[in-house]
């Protein structure tokens, strides 16, 4: 890092406290190199830090408790505490103390990021059920965080060093795939894939490849018309608007043949369409990011993992790598604003 780069206070939600979350926040903050790329404040319960802790057999670390963001130290592992009461923990169970737990950890980081007492968010993994409640009706972090941005449409955007990928329609069921594909949804994504590939991955001329939804991407109408009527139309006057968009292609032709490597960023139609190669190629590395947003957040790509919550055997590569990622996102904006700015001053 270099003295021009700015330590940004980064927050970090518990996510489900009976899940993989704490133990992939503690094996990440315990490294003396993360306090020296951020500030790291996490939202949640020292209580539950401590408990998580003990099972991890981490001696030597403690969280610096704060009141409030402006509070947290650079150079230290900073906690606001949501409660201060005894929080039941059961680990690798799903309960409706841990929803409520991670929505209000959700809800403070939130509260400061718009006042931007902090500069961006790493969410930890929620349980999409148990969190539902009068305040969070959705069906990931995304839709949320996209309501309290108050922005029409954002991009899923799976990023690893061997690929990037997008996806048109996210969390519904594959039924309703093809009716929420449309022309003008194709073409929005692109837009905000190549807008983020520019500003915040620092790529000037990015290339996208655009998948296609059917079998063969649709055999000239012979599984399907979506491809040629629905999804080419949309990349025809992406083109037409100077972005570097091509396709429609057959998703397994194309991953399997490393074609992939060619693009900068590429468009899946649907989710498991692209994040099945995604995170066959990303092992623990991948990472979800919110593109479209007027703030950064990242996300480690996997869930809570009941399964081996607690038995010390989680990685914590990618919330590291979310960490880091933050991080990065945040320097290339600073970066592309002092050039525009540059542009703009010697008119």
């Amino acid at each position: 890092m270099t003295e021009k780069e700015q330590v940004y206070r980064i927050g970090i939600t518990q996510g489900d406290i009976n899940g993989v979350g704490y133990e992939t926040i503690l094996k990440t903050l315990v490294m003396p190199r993360m306090s020296e790329i951020c500030t790291p404040l996490v939202y949640g319960s020292s209580k539950v830090a401590s408990y998580h802790r003990k099972l991890l057999k981490i001696g030597d670390f403690s969280f610096n408790i704060v009141k409030t963001a402006d509070q947290a130290l650079p150079k230290k592992a900073n906690m606001i505490n949501v409660v201060e009461t005894e929080i039941k923990i059961d680990i690798g169970q799903s309960t409706d103390i841990a929803g409520e737990m991670a929505l209000l950890s959700l809800e403070m980081a939130m509260t400061d990021l718009l006042k931007n007492q902090i500069q961006a968010i790493v969410t930890s993994p929620i349980n999409k059920k148990n969190i539902q409640s009068d305040l969070f009706h959705f069906s990931g972090h995304s839709e949320y965080l996209a309501q309290k941005a108050g922005v029409a449409d954002y991009l899923m955007f799976m990023i690893c060093p061997a690929v990037r990928v997008g996806v048109v329609t996210d969390h519904i069921s594959l039924q309703s795939v093809s009716a929420a594909i449309t022309p003008e949804k194709v073409l929005n994504k692109i837009r905000l894939m190549q807008k983020s590939l520019v500003i915040d991955f620092n790529i000037r001329r990015p290339k996208i490849a655009v998948l296609g939804l059917n079998p063969h991407a649709g055999d000239d109408g012979l599984i399907g018309t979506e491809d040629g009527d629905v999804i080419f139309p949309a990349i025809r006057q992406a083109f037409d608007e100077d972005i570097l968009a091509f396709g429609p292609y057959p998703a397994d032709g194309f991953f399997a043949s490393g074609q992939f490597r060619k693009f900068d960023g590429v468009l899946a139609m649907y989710h498991d369409q692209g994040l099945i190669p995604f995170k066959l190629l990303s092992q623990d590395e991948g990472v979800n990011y919110t593109a479209g947003l007027p703030f950064v957040r990242t996300s480690p790509a996997h869930g809570t993992a009941y399964d081996i919550a607690g038995k010390d055997i989680a990685s914590a590569e990618s919330f590291r790598q979310a960490l880091y990622l933050a991080v990065d996102i945040l320097n290339n904006r600073k970066q592309f604003r002092e050039l525009i700015l540059k542009k703009t001053s010697s008119k």
